[in-house]
């Protein structure tokens, strides 16, 4: 069924590029007004923006680091400014393996050898980033009686992969953080949810030198889940981008 976003706003955090912008880009044809963060890359943010301008809603970039404070604050401040009220969050701003090691899909390496300033860097945005961006956009959403917070995850066999630490136990821990928030905002009409595409995925996460034979998932197939989760009103779903059939 179509999902009708009109004058809602949405956060999308690490919206400038792979399962971000696909994300954007389908919530703003869903006639949306949607916030794009980017970290470092702000012109490629800026680019999606551009990208949407066709579109029946409409994508606004800010440069914003997740994992400080105050580009939160800004963020957050500037999301309710487009209408007043912030609907969805979608806590897709992460960093992968590749800051850690460049060659982790074909070289994986022990954690007694990472850069210990790399791995609390994709430890921080992972799940630092996702608690500080959470807390200030749930405020808005407890007042309003109503929102969605939609944090992006990965195949639990990852989170357990050898050579893939710290990128997959931080994942494992954004799906604990989700598990307890559901239960503590159990009865606001604020509801908290997992998506994944449910495979490696052709993102900027992925190495040049990834194997041939690999199959990489479009980052599109996350977006009939993620259209389902910005008005769903119940917590406690997993929606795998690979399985998933909407049916509502």
């Amino acid at each position: 069924m179509p999902v009708d976003l009109r004058d809602r706003v949405a956060i999308v955090t690490g919206g400038g590029r792979g399962i971000g912008r696909s994300i954007a880009l389908g919530y703003a044809r869903a006639g949306a007004e949607v916030l794009i963060s980017a970290a470092r890359n702000y012109e490629e943010a800026q680019a999606v923006a551009d990208e949407a301008r066709p579109l029946p809603g409409r994508i606004e970039a800010l440069q914003a680091d997740v994992t400080v404070l105050g580009d939160v604050e800004r963020l957050v401040t500037r999301a309710v400014s487009l209408n007043g009220r912030i609907d969805v969050l979608v806590n897709n701003a992460a960093r992968g393996m590749r800051f850690v090691n460049e060659r982790f899909m074909t070289e994986p390496r022990p954690f007694w050898e990472a850069d210990p300033d790399a791995w609390r860097m994709v430890m921080e945005t992972n799940t630092v980033g996702v608690f500080l961006v959470s807390r200030a956009v749930v405020a808005h959403m407890l007042s309003a009686g109503h929102g969605s917070i939609v944090n992006v995850t990965i195949n639990q066999q990852t989170m357990v992969r050898r050579g893939f630490s710290p990128y997959g136990p931080s994942k494992a821990a954004l799906e604990a953080m989700t598990a307890v928030w559901a239960q503590e905002l159990e009865g606001t009409g604020v509801v908290i949810n997992l998506l994944l595409p449910g495979g490696a995925t052709d993102t900027g996460m992925v190495p040049g030198d990834v194997p041939r034979d690999t199959r990489l998932l479009s980052p599109e197939i996350v977006v009939p889940g993620a259209l389902y989760l910005a008005v769903t009103e119940r917590s406690g779903q997993r929606i795998v981008g690979t399985e998933w059939t909407d049916t509502r």
